[in-house]
């Protein structure tokens, strides 16, 4: 499952996100994170879930880790295991997906340790969708996390239409793209081409 687009729906971006995920996973996308800074909701994510699970797609919680259980999984950031037993997180996770953000090599070995199923890493490009991103790291960055791990790495950060095939070439099991759904004309068709052209160019 952990192959391809990695969708974020986040209403920080859009007034609709039930209709934009709708939208994409009626274009083929497999696995969504809800990504809610200003709080995650619960009752958006029961009903995201009925939605993702009724076509065999996986929904991935950003930050709150209550709320991820009732969901497929939980993504983390460095600052949301500062202080926790993370071996206690993963146990309370059961099967369900962990994903950890990291900017450093070091820091995908240290998730794969702690029983981390994937790595989200980046900023690929520059993106304004989250303030505290840093710089981009660019293929050369992506490769190199990719190399220190045995574990999927999801590039992130900036990833739209016009280079999507560089993170396809380097390596990277998934590419996660936020704000080029948010902004589509047409969300379904936008993810239709960028499951096909991941398909193409990472086989």
């Amino acid at each position: 499952m952990l192959v391809g687009i990695y969708a974020i729906v986040d209403p920080g971006l859009t007034e609709r996100p039930l209709e934009l995920l709708e939208a994409l996973l009626a274009g083929g996308v497999r696995v969504v994170q809800y990504r809610a800074k200003a709080g995650v909701e619960r009752e958006v994510v029961r009903a995201m879930h009925l939605r993702t699970r009724a076509q065999g797609a996986a929904l991935i919680v950003n930050d709150d880790f209550e709320a991820a259980l009732e969901a497929d999984g939980w993504h983390a950031g460095q600052e949301d295991l500062v202080g926790r037993d993370v071996g206690e997180l993963r146990r309370r996770l059961g099967g369900r997906l962990f994903g950890v953000s990291c900017g450093v090599a070091q820091e995908a070995l240290v998730a794969a340790a702690f029983g981390a199923d994937y790595v989200g890493t980046g900023p690929f490009a520059a993106t304004t969708t989250k303030a505290d991103a840093g710089p981009a790291i660019g293929a050369a960055g992506l490769r190199a996390v990719v190399a220190a791990t045995r574990l999927p790495v999801v590039a992130i950060g900036g990833i739209d239409s016009a280079n999507l095939d560089d993170v396809a070439r380097s390596g990277a099991r998934m590419a996660a793209v936020a704000s080029a759904f948010a902004r589509a004309a047409d969300p379904q068709a936008l993810a239709a081409e960028l499951v096909m052209r991941w398909r193409a160019v990472a086989a």
